[in-house]
């Protein structure tokens, strides 16, 4: 089999790589209908997370389920399942509580950028369809595995309610279904931050009413000014850098929250800053099995498109030039066919 292996910086080959099998009794594996290249990926890929050895590559994934372990009772052969980034039992306390990502048995997910992948503790971690899909709503819904399912829960982290004035601080795939999200939970007003044409032209067909182009303090001032001085009731982090998180902060209004998602990199607090300002902050890898089957349900009726970020399709074997574009800003997110077509 071959599939995505980063050998280092910038050095990502579609290269042959072990296929994959059945290991514990609880695993699945899915020959993916498509897959995707996430923005966590380009950290690796920009060697600013380094590597030991070559690593195979993705985490994003739907497809059909061809084999199942002797322990898997509730996924079945032959059934379209979509699945998350961390592979949890659905059972433990922290499952219960809707924390799959903290579940106390997560497992990552690793090398999705493959025609066939294998899924740990199946029954938990997959979510099946009633029917397979019709090619048009493959995008949308691999899009749930991981970027919308971060996006909504950057929204539900910030406590996104009906009438709320919303900012998301980011404009990748993450950022602009956290504007779909935050446009899906009642937010009255959604203030994106973005410099970009096309994702700014993304973020209002989401649901965007305020464009802010500024950054950094800058960024801070110009939502004020939006919001009267006050800043908004919730705000969504989507970046994980220093400078996102801070811009995040200082637009939350006293008694406003802060949902992060952006993987942080170089990110400080400082606690008596944060004392002062009355802001809650909670965030993490998101939850994606908590919301998989409300998700499945709001894209399988035609109430959101979020496939809509995939601006670029590429063959599997072209993986290359799927992270080249998105390390230099050419798209957004990155769809790839494992079948080539």
């Amino acid at each position: 089999m071959r599939g995505a292996v980063l050998y280092g910086p910038r050095d990502v080959r579609f290269s042959e790589c072990p296929a994959p099998a059945i290991v514990d009794p609880a695993d699945a594996i899915v020959r993916l209908s498509a897959t995707c290249i996430c923005g966590s990926d380009l950290w690796p890929y920009r060697g600013v997370n380094p590597i030991t050895g070559p690593t195979p590559m993705g985490h994003e994934y739907c497809g059909i389920v061809e084999e199942v372990g002797r322990g898997v009772t509730s996924i079945k052969t032959g059934q379209f399942v979509i699945g998350s980034f961390f592979a949890s039992d659905n059972t433990c306390p922290h499952c219960h509580f809707g924390y799959h990502t903290s579940c106390q048995r997560r497992t990552a997910v690793v090398g999705a950028q493959a025609p066939l992948l294998r899924v740990p503790l199946a029954d938990g971690t997959l979510v099946a369809t009633r029917e397979v899909p019709s090619a048009d709503l493959l995008p949308s819904l691999l899009a749930l595995s991981d970027v919308m399912g971060t996006g909504w829960f950057a929204a539900d982290a910030a406590n996104v309610k009906p009438g709320a004035t919303v900012v998301v601080v980011g404009d990748g795939a993450v950022g602009l279904l956290g504007v779909l999200s935050a446009k899906q939970m009642g937010a009255e007003r959604i203030i994106a931050m973005s410099r970009h044409e096309a994702r700014q032209k993304l973020a209002r067909e989401f649901g965007a009413t305020d464009i802010v182009t500024e950054r950094g303090e800058d960024g801070v001032a110009r939502v004020k000014e939006l919001t009267k001085g006050v800043g908004a009731n919730s705000v969504l982090e989507c970046v994980g850098t220093q400078e996102s998180m801070a811009q995040a902060i200082g637009v939350t209004r006293p008694g406003g929250s802060v949902g992060y998602v952006g993987v942080p990199h170089g990110v400080e607090l400082d606690g008596a800053d944060l004392f002062f300002r009355h802001v809650r902050l909670l965030g993490g890898p998101a939850p994606v099995r908590r919301y998989l089957p409300d998700l499945i349900g709001r894209v399988l009726n035609g109430q959101i498109n979020p496939g809509k970020v995939f601006d670029l399709t590429l063959p599997l074997h072209a993986v290359a030039e799927g992270y080249r574009a998105m390390d230099e800003r050419r798209a957004i997110k990155t769809l790839l066919r494992p079948q080539g077509d």
